[in-house]
């Protein structure tokens, strides 16, 4: 028996001892989740009873180089409910119903969700918000918010871009500073009880939103105006399918104006600028990247005799021809078995290459492009910059679309010497040119200037897009603004002459694909004035809806109209000659190669993109290939 008490005192004494270690080991860590851990643990109960709503920062103002705001934001409301803190679930289900023109199952399944908060609308307009927050009505918010407001509507539409329902931005200037230009947002702190029911006398916390910062940009809205009332009038009256314009400072590649007419309303982005009865969603949503497409960059085309610049310069800067230099044109040349035509078909005859370039006579460049040959050819196309993309501050740029350069043949090269069978960008041409008259310099196109605090108005950040490269020397980029002021004073480009003024630029006319539908794309780019260029002006007409659609005559008349606003705007005056370069001196057409008698025709390049015969270059065009 006592064999058995002393057994059974054993087994108690380490039932004892085990529960005695428990009990040290609870304390332990009771003590040190009270002492040690106290902090996390007393936050953690505080988050359990504290409700967080979003404050929305302002989103920065983008304004343009005078200062005038151009992107700014309008004060709305975003309406929401919190289910614990709703006392009358009936009134409010009306009254949201009947202020916010909601439809009652949607505000109604919204209310009776048990959930923390249910938005029940955003983008409200601050006096429907007004009129919902003095009802008084618990358990509903209602929270300033901010929405993207455009003054100018469509101005610039698709430089600008817009944001969507969370205010980011989508497309343009909006997506690509999207990192200076959002804010960060701010909270607001209340504290409920284990019901969720916001307390009414406790403190409420705030951590103020930091609004985004202002970007000062290019963009000039008084020459954006001018550009885009110049265009309009012309697919207005014309019936033009499209008209694109770039003006941009050939000296640092800031843009003054981008403008792709049809434009669309940037306060209302999702509604079509045209008839949209009918479409499907894939449909619509199909028609509304159609519309954002900025054309200038996204879509590439054939440059036609614009691009007969750069033969020039290349031609030029390697010394295979001289201003001087003779060349015959019989109105068409035979390269291989091919016979590629001049836009004159009885020929030009006898010429200089400076009449040759005044005449835009294909067959002198043909030759030009020969004497180059393929390499040397493709070495300047690259040195010029045309093989890479601008580099331009806008989403979605295309790339040059190009032959692979050991599948170009002697046709290949002839017809590429004039800007045939291959495609680049507006942006591309433009930045290209401009670099060729700057005194021979790459730029860098762009809008992005300056970035400021918007609440201190400091200076945050200068845009910088490098060191400019030499591409040209100054002396040839000397003979291409001679070459090209006679292309306007004595050549093809007279309709864009302006008196008083010396402007050079470049016809073309390029012909889309199909080319069996006989549709055509009319371009000018111009420069002035032609001893201190200071705007380089682009036009693209597409497709207008006039008899004889293969000419340029009407870019060049939206030229000269910018210009005649343009150029007293930028203080360039009538006879104003004291512009001097710095990049090599202007001659002006005191060269005896000037005064030879040149051989007009007003319907310049009215043929060039047809001027092949048998068959025309599809088997060249089947080894295009995009060279991004």
């Amino acid at each position: 028996m006592a064999e058995f008490l002393t057994h059974h005192r054993k087994k108690l004494f380490i039932v004892f001892l085990i529960s005695a270690l428990l009990m040290v080991g609870l304390c332990a860590q009771l003590g040190f989740l009270m002492i040690a851990r106290s902090d996390h643990y007393s936050k953690m109960a505080d988050e359990l009873h504290k409700r967080e709503r979003t404050i929305k920062a302002a989103r920065g103002e983008i304004v343009d180089r005078n200062g005038t705001v151009i992107a700014a934001n309008r004060t709305v409301c975003t309406v929401s409910v919190i289910h614990n803190q709703v006392t009358e679930p009936e009134k409010v289900i009306r009254e949201l119903v009947r202020i916010l023109e909601l439809p009652e199952p949607e505000v109604r399944k919204k209310v009776e969700k048990w959930s923390s908060r249910e938005i029940i609308r955003t983008n409200v307009e601050k006096s429907v918000g007004d009129q919902i927050m003095n009802l008084g009505l618990s358990g509903v918010k209602v929270d300033e918010d901010y929405k993207r407001y455009y003054p100018y509507g469509s101005l610039a539409s698709k430089v600008l871009g817009f944001t969507g329902a969370d205010n980011q931005g989508i497309i343009g200037l909006e997506v690509m500073y999207e990192r200076y230009l959002k804010g960060r947002d701010g909270l607001i702190l209340t504290t409920s009880d284990a019901k969720g029911t916001e307390l009414q006398n406790a403190a409420e916390e705030r951590v103020e939103p930091v609004p985004g910062n202002t970007l000062t940009v290019s963009l000039d809205v008084n020459i954006q105006k001018y550009a885009e009332q110049a265009a309009y009038q012309v697919m207005e009256k014309k019936g033009a399918k499209a008209v694109s314009v770039i003006v941009m400072n050939p000296r640092n590649g800031e843009i003054y104006a981008m403008v792709n007419v049809p434009e669309f309303d940037l306060n209302d982005p999702f509604t079509l600028n045209v008839e949209s009865g009918g479409l499907t969603g894939t449909e619509l949503q199909d028609a509304r990247n159609k519309m954002w497409r900025n054309r200038c960059i996204n879509d590439t085309y054939e440059p036609g005799s614009t691009f007969k610049i750069i033969t020039a310069a290349a031609g030029l800067e390697a010394g295979v021809v001289h201003l001087d230099d003779r060349f015959s044109c019989p109105g068409f040349r035979i390269v291989e078995d091919r016979k590629i035509r001049c836009h004159k078909i009885g020929g030009h005859g006898g010429e200089t290459f400076l009449q040759g370039a005044m005449n835009s006579c294909n067959p002198v460049f043909i030759d030009v492009g020969a004497r180059l040959g393929v390499d040397s050819f493709y070495h300047y196309f690259e040195q010029f910059g045309l093989l890479g993309k601008t580099g331009i501050d806008l989403p979605g740029e295309a790339a040059t679309i190009m032959h692979k350069k050991e599948n170009v043949g002697q046709v290949e090269l002839a017809t590429m010497s004039f800007g045939q069978s291959f495609q680049v960008t507006p942006m591309q041409m433009a930045t290209t040119v401009c670099s060729l008259v700057n005194g021979g310099k790459r730029i860098t196109p762009h809008f992005g200037v300056v970035v400021y605090d918007a609440e201190s108005g400091a200076k945050e950040e200068t845009i910088s897009y490098g060191k400019r490269k030499r591409i040209l020397s100054k002396e040839t980029s000397e003979k291409m603004r001679k070459i090209l002021e006679t292309v306007v004073s004595e050549g093809g480009g007279k309709k864009a002459q302006i008196e008083g003024y010396r402007i050079g630029g470049k016809t073309a006319t390029s012909q889309t694909l199909p080319r069996s539908a006989n549709r055509y794309i009319g371009s000018f780019i111009g420069f002035a004035p032609v001893e201190n260029p200071k705007a380089v002006v682009y036009a693209i007409v597409d497709e207008p809806d006039v008899e004889n659609q293969a000419n340029s005559v009407l870019a060049q008349e939206i030229v000269k109209e910018i210009y005649t606003e343009l150029l007293p705007y930028l203080n360039v005056f009538p006879d104003d000659t004291d512009g001097v370069t710095g990049e090599g001196s202007e001659t002006g057409t005191d060269d005896p190669n000037v005064a030879a008698p040149v051989q007009e025709d007003d319907t310049e390049n009215s043929a060039e993109n047809s001027n092949i015969e048998n068959g025309g270059l599809t088997n060249a065009e089947l080894d295009l290939i995009n060279e991004e």
